[in-house]
Formats: C-alpha cells, structure tokens, sequence
C-alpha cells in the first residue's frame, strides 16, 4: 500500500487507516495509532462544540424572547426550535454528552448574557447573572419564556 502522509493528504490517509482497521491490519507500521486516535478525540470535542453552539443561541434567543417580547417573531421561534431539535438529536447520538449540558449551560451563559444586552439595546443588568432557564427549558420544546 502506498501509505499517505497526515500531514500531507489528510483524506487519503483516512481511507487508507480505515482499510487498514477493517483489514485487522493493527500490527502494521502504516497503522498510525496516534494520529487515529487524535482524530478519534477531536471528533469527540466537535460534538462537544456543537452542542455548545447550539445551546448558546437557544439561550440567547431565550433571553430576547423574554426580556423584548414586542420583538418576538417567527425567526426567534425557529431558532428556538432549531436549536433544540439539534441538540436533541447530538443527545441522541452521544448520550455521554446529556449530563454535561448542565455545566455547557454555565460555561457559555455569562458571554450569552452580554450578547442579548448587545443585541437589544438594553443594558447588561436587565438579564440575571445566572442562567434563569432550567435545563429542560432549553432543551424542551414544549416550552417557550
């Protein structure tokens, strides 16, 4: 096999690396265990990541839903709803990632709140210093602020 170069041509190396592994070609010296597993972890925090994102702007549409309800519309909804789906179906793939959402909720909270305040004009002090949704407010939806 003419072994490929991470560094070089990602994409062949990943179909060579995969053939390799389906082959039980584990003992050989083009298996690159290392940079697999690199890949294996990073795809992890991609998840990680998306959800995140997604969660970030539920909360931040949250916040706009409730503290300028005259502005309330059908893209704010959508977003809402868009987010949820998405982080429903991240749920439903990675599981693992369920009880993390508490903790992603409290990390990316303090700059959602900067962003509403920047979004809508009002000032920071119009939205709690803590998150006032519940996990499930976020992650429902059956349920809108």
């Amino acid at each position: 096999m003419n072994t490929a170069d991470y560094e070089t041509d990602f994409y062949l190396w990943t179909q060579q690396q995969a053939e390799l592994l389906r082959q039980g070609q584990f003992n050989r010296v083009d298996l690159d265990v290392e940079n697999i597993a690199e890949e294996i972890e990073s795809m992890g925090r991609r998840e990680k990541h998306s959800i995140r994102s997604y969660l970030f702007n539920v909360m931040l549409h949250l916040l706009k839903w409730r503290y300028q309800p005259e502005r309330r519309g059908t893209s704010w909804r959508l977003s809402i709803r868009n987010g949820r789906h998405q982080i429903v179906s991240l749920v439903k793939d990675s599981p693992s990632l369920k009880p993390k959402i508490a903790e992603l909720i409290a990390d990316e909270y303090p700059l959602v709140r900067e962003y509403a305040a920047d979004e809508t004009g009002l000032p920071l002090t119009t939205f709690p210093e803590t998150c006032p949704f519940s996990v499930e407010q976020i992650t429902g939806d059956w349920w809108l602020a």
